[in-house]
Formats: C-alpha cells, sequence, structure tokens
C-alpha cells in the first residue's frame, strides 16, 4: 500500500478517534448519575481517568500524524444513545448497572478495535512512539474488558 494512503487513513481514524473520545466525555456524568453500585461507580471512575489519558494520547498522536478534518463518530454517538435508553428503560437498579456494564464493554471494544489498528498501522509507518501509545491504550481496554466481565459477574450474584 502506498504510504500516503496509509498515512491519510491514519489521519483519518485518529480524527474519528478524537471524536468519539469527545463523545465519552459527554456521557461521563449522565452514566455515572445512573449508576448504583458502589463497585460500578469505582469503576466508572477509574474508567474516566483512563478515558483521559485516552484522550491525551490520542491529542498527541493527531500532533503527529498531522490534523485531518473534524469527524464525527457515528458509531460511538449511537452507542451513547442506545445506552441512553437501555438506562432510562431499566427496571431496576441491578438491570440498570448491568446495561451499564454490558454498554461499557460494547465501547470498549469499539476502543480495543481502533487502537489496534492505529497501533499496527502507525507502526507501519514508521510512528514508533504513536504506535506504542496506541499499543498501551488497547491493552488498558483490554484489562477493563476483563474487569467489567468480572463486575457483571459480581452484580450478578448480589454482591
Amino acid at each position: 500500500m502506498d504510504k500516503d494512503n496509509l498515512q491519510k487513513l491514519v489521519v483519518q481514524g485518529l480524527a474519528a478517534m478524537k471524536a468519539g473520545s469527545d463523545v465519552a466525555a459527554k456521557a461521563t456524568d449522565e452514566v455515572n448519575n445512573d449508576a448504583r453500585h458502589p463497585a460500578l461507580k469505582a469503576a466508572l471512575e477509574e474508567g474516566n481517568r483512563t478515558s483521559r489519558q485516552w484522550a491525551d494520547r490520542i491529542e498527541r498522536a493527531v500532533q503527529q500524524a498531522g490534523p485531518g478534518e473534524q469527524q464525527d463518530n457515528p458509531v460511538l454517538e449511537a452507542h451513547y444513545e442506545v445506552s441512553r435508553r437501555i438506562r432510562q428503560q431499566a427496571a431496576d437498579d441491578t438491570s440498570r448497572d448491568l446495561g451499564i456494564v454490558a454498554s461499557g464493554q460494547l465501547a470498549l471494544h469499539y476502543w480495543i478495535a481502533s487502537f489496534g489498528t492505529m497501533a499496527s498501522y502507525c507502526g507501519h509507518l514508521g510512528m514508533e512512539d504513536v504506535a506504542r501509545d496506541m499499543k498501551a491504550c488497547a491493552d488498558e481496554a483490554k484489562e477493563a474488558d476483563a474487569k467489567h466481565t468480572e463486575l457483571a459477574e459480581q452484580l450478578l450474584s448480589g454482591n
């Protein structure tokens, strides 16, 4: 593949990821307010700190790759809307909390794929610092996903 075309793809992808990071930041307070279980609230706080680190890494990557056109992220915007509906329609606190966990895992899977893809593409372009940052983000998202699974089990067992 032509490196210029791959560079353009990276710039577009990072712009979409930056927009996705903005969507996640917008949803943070709303989701935190809807959560009830203390372990879920703690996990959300940890996730919010991590997502701010991801936003910083994405911003550094954008600076290195070059600015692209401002993008929307229709994937995460749609996911945010579905998450809102799940939370609004929950029959009880536990159902709402489990819906938050499930929605969080769906978002994490988006981030795992996005960060992994960018790590690969940036590595191919010789952008080793960005590739390393994106790989670190993907690894953190995978860890968070595993923690969400454990949290769901905890909620399901009534603890």
